[in-house]
């Protein structure tokens, strides 16, 4: 029973906590910063932070608790205030209402001490939140326990049920003083409050010292009207002096006349009429003078230093906070940006004030390798990138690591940025978001233990998705230049760091790690398999390694358990560096997979124009029947869509294959009427199949109404060539220069710079027009498909290219 009523206690609070951490932006608002605890660094759970207990618990951060103390405050600043009216006043023994109400008082403070034992505390050395009943009790008891009974215990009303009469000798007086312990709650509220941003830190601080000044005025005036009141001599007092008979005065009159003096004498601006008159008042008014010289120093001194240096980072703090304020409302921002803001600088704030990273900046690096290895190790185990790596080279490292708490939607990387900064997850989750179109769409999540930013530091690429917190997250920051020199010095730690990296990143690829690695059956872990190296980082679109691996020697050509090779994958992924890459190194551009895909097809098939044109006319130098080829494959494969992107490419429809026959040959010889339909609606030359024997019964030719009379039109510009036209010199166009235009490539060059001219609205007469390297083109013929052409004045070319010459 013990263990469940625990587990319900722990529950609680940690419901509590994930139901603030799981909202993320909707309830991480101003309001809960001033209950919130930090993990500690390295601790991957917030739950790990609850020590089991074996009862029920209240979690201090509690808004129930809170108005509970706010409540007991205004209690405690009541008893304070009444005890010394009561004993100057009342001769120590209250009747009527302010006896009811001071057992009233005590009452609710016994309820406040039995609370406290199931109240959860923070470990000031840990920082860990503590729900342990047991350690709750001890602490308690061990502190505060013996001086909160103390100054509850009804001691007069004790004495009035054993003697039936209330007490007010001198011995229940002093043990009455014992309830101004209770003012240690004052000074721990107004202490929460004055960091708490929703409260303006100037009137907090102005409300305590109003309240300090004004309470030890009341005391000392009570206090000296408690001599003259129980001096044998009425009329040899500092009141009896002026009022012969103030015993019989009001109450009223004679605690404003204490409360005159206290004042006149704390600001040494006495005495006038009212000053000391016996000895005792004399000795009173010599110490009381000199509590007040004390007073003035440690003001103007001591509370310099306390108020000014002990509370410069919190007035820093809120200085900054109000230049933010002031910053969102003269720019007019959203008030969520300002909500964001002002989460963001309480974060940085709770986390400075621990000094974790301060503190371990100053250490030898010996200790602060030992700190590291026992807080980030565990979790840099478990990151899928470090599997197999060595625990030196883990070491160097997490030494290098530096923690950092993240508040709630708050952009740790942006979409195609290239950050410096590998990051660890600790705590939290951070999403994954993907922006199209001007529109977020989550894509995915991380949780402890992942890693983000990794693909830039590995493929020199900008980050394709934005990574942001959704909850209070602690993160690990590691800089990409530290983990280049680790994986530079370890070469074989190295080799693991990327086949993890490779093996991982085919999860977002269309290879199977299967496929990829070797399929003998036996590989080294330690080493990458070659097939994994260029097949993977080819999906990876990493051109730089790729680069670095077919340097070192490795076979452009290889190929899976499939036949695809490096470049089939980069075709069909649209990577034009990769691709680039290659080429460079003499791979073969014609290398069919089992399915009888060469890259020249993958590229087209998935339309990615500009690999194809780069492969394409690669691929002619070595066999110039390429475009038959592409052509007849489509039409034996009655592919229409793909038919159709060839000869948008620019090929001529009626190109023969290396067996000397074209794509409508093919298309009839199969019976696809399809792409027989197509090839004749788009001018295929009906005399070739007559020339030849074509295996197709004459009822298809006569079902598809082939036309047997020769065309007179141009076949090759069935569909037109696209091209984008530029104004201006292509070495003088930036960011900020006017936008193309896109439109059909005419059939002569003087129809061109009529077109250009018109979209333009710009003359043509010395006009030139030139390719992105700033060559003149004077031939329609040369120009292709998706061609960039510039429009440039001729005075203005010949110009430019002398200075450049």
């Amino acid at each position: 029973m013990a263990t469940t009523a625990g587990a319900q206690g722990c529950g609680k609070i940690r419901r509590g906590w994930r139901r603030w951490h799981d909202n993320g932006s909707s309830s991480f608002n101003l309001r809960n910063l001033s209950k919130l605890v930090l993990p500690p660094l390295g601790m991957s759970s917030y739950d790990q932070t609850l020590i089991g207990s074996r009862g029920r618990v209240i979690s201090p951060m509690d808004s129930r608790y809170r108005y509970w103390e706010a409540f007991m405050v205004v209690l405690v600043a009541y008893s304070a205030w009444v005890y010394p009216f009561e004993v100057a006043f009342m001769n120590g023994a209250p009747k009527g209402g302010l006896w009811v109400a001071d057992n009233v008082l005590d009452l609710f403070f016994a309820v406040d001490i039995v609370l406290t034992f199931f109240v959860a505390y923070i470990d000031s050395k840990t920082q860990l939140l503590v729900c342990d009943r047991r350690k709750i009790s001890v602490r308690y008891l061990s502190t505060w326990f013996i001086m909160d009974v103390a100054s509850t215990i009804p001691f007069q009303g004790f004495g009035y049920l054993i003697t039936g009469e209330v007490k007010s000798g001198v011995p229940y007086r002093l043990l009455g003083i014992l309830r101004l312990w209770r003012l240690r709650m004052v000074k721990q509220f107004l202490t929460r409050l004055e960091k708490d941003i929703r409260f303006s830190y100037f009137w907090i601080r102005c409300i305590r010292l109003l309240f300090v000044t004004l309470f030890l005025v009341h005391c000392a005036g009570c206090l000296y009207y408690l001599l003259a009141d129980r001096y044998p001599h009425q009329g040899k007092t500092w009141i009896g002096s002026v009022i012969p008979n103030f015993r019989e005065a009001s109450l009223w009159i004679r605690y404003i006349a204490s409360l005159y003096w206290s004042i006149t004498t704390m600001t040494t601006v006495g005495y006038g009429d009212l000053h000391a008159v016996n000895t005792r008042e004399m000795v009173f008014n010599i110490f009381y003078m000199l509590f007040n010289l004390g007073l003035t120093a440690y003001l103007i001194g001591n509370m310099t230093n306390l108020v000014v240096e002990g509370t410069r980072r919190t007035m820093e703090f809120r200085n900054s906070v109000q230049a933010a304020s002031n910053f969102v409302c003269r720019n007019h921002l959203p008030p969520r940006l300002k909500e964001q803001i002002l989460a963001y600088m309480c974060l940085r704030f709770r986390a400075e004030s621990l000094n974790q990273q301060h503190l371990m900046d100053q250490l030898p690096k010996s200790i602060c390798k030992s700190i590291c290895e026992q807080l980030f190790l565990p979790i840099a185990k478990e990151v899928y990138l470090f599997k197999g790596v060595s625990r030196e080279t883990l070491l160097l490292l997490v030494t290098r690591m530096k923690a950092e708490y993240i508040p709630p939607r708050e952009d740790v990387i942006m979409q195609n940025e290239v950050p410096d900064d590998v990051y660890i997850v600790v705590s939290g989750q951070v999403e994954i978001i993907s922006t199209q179109e001007e529109q977020e769409v989550v894509v995915g999540s991380l949780g402890t233990g992942d890693i983000f930013g990794e693909a830039s530091a590995l493929c020199n690429r900008p980050q394709a998705f934005t990574f942001r917190t959704r909850t209070l997250s602690q993160l690990l920051r590691l800089k990409q230049s530290t983990l280049r020199e680790a994986m530079q010095t370890e070469q074989e730690d190295s080799a693991v760091i990327m086949k993890n990296f490779l093996k991982h990143r085919t999860e977002y690829t269309n290879i199977s790690i299967d496929d990829v690695i070797a399929e003998d059956g036996e590989h080294d872990e330690a080493a990458v398999p070659q097939p994994c190296n260029l097949l993977t980082v080819a999906a990876t679109g990493d051109s730089c390694l790729l680069d670095k691996l077919l340097a070192a020697g490795m076979d452009p050509d290889i190929g899976d358990s499939r036949g695809r090779t490096p470049l089939h994958i980069a075709a069909s992924k649209g990577y034009e560096d990769c691709a680039l890459v290659l080429l460079k190194h003499a791979c073969n551009v014609n290398v069919q997979d089992v399915d009888g895909n060469t890259p020249l097809w993958l590229a087209i098939a998935t339309k990615r124009h500009k690999i194809f044109n780069l492969l394409y006319h690669c691929a002619c130098l070595s066999n110039p029947s390429t475009g038959g080829d592409l052509l007849c494959l489509a039409a034996r494969r009655n592919d229409v869509s793909t038919m159709m992107e060839l000869l948008r490419s620019g090929i001529y429809i009626d190109s023969e294959d290396s067996e000397g026959s074209t794509s409508l040959q093919v298309a009839l010889s199969e019976g696809n009427e399809d792409i027989v339909r197509f090839l004749i609606m788009n001018g295929a030359d009906m005399e070739m199949v007559q020339k030849r024997e074509i295996g197709c019964p004459a009822s298809t030719l006569e079902s598809l109404k082939v036309p047997r009379q020769k065309k007179t039109f141009d076949r090759r510009v069935a569909i037109s060539p696209r091209v984008s036209v530029y104004r201006g010199h292509p070495s003088t166009r930036n960011a900020c220069s006017e936008y193309g235009k896109v439109i059909s490539l005419p059939a002569t060059m003087d129809e061109l710079k009529s077109i250009i001219g018109e979209k333009f609205g710009i003359g043509t007469e010395n006009a030139v027009v030139t390719n992105e390297e700033g060559a003149e083109i004077d031939s329609i013929e040369v120009i292709r498909d998706n061609d960039k052409l510039f429009f440039v004045d001729g005075e203005e070319y010949f110009r430019l290219n002398a200075t450049m010459l």
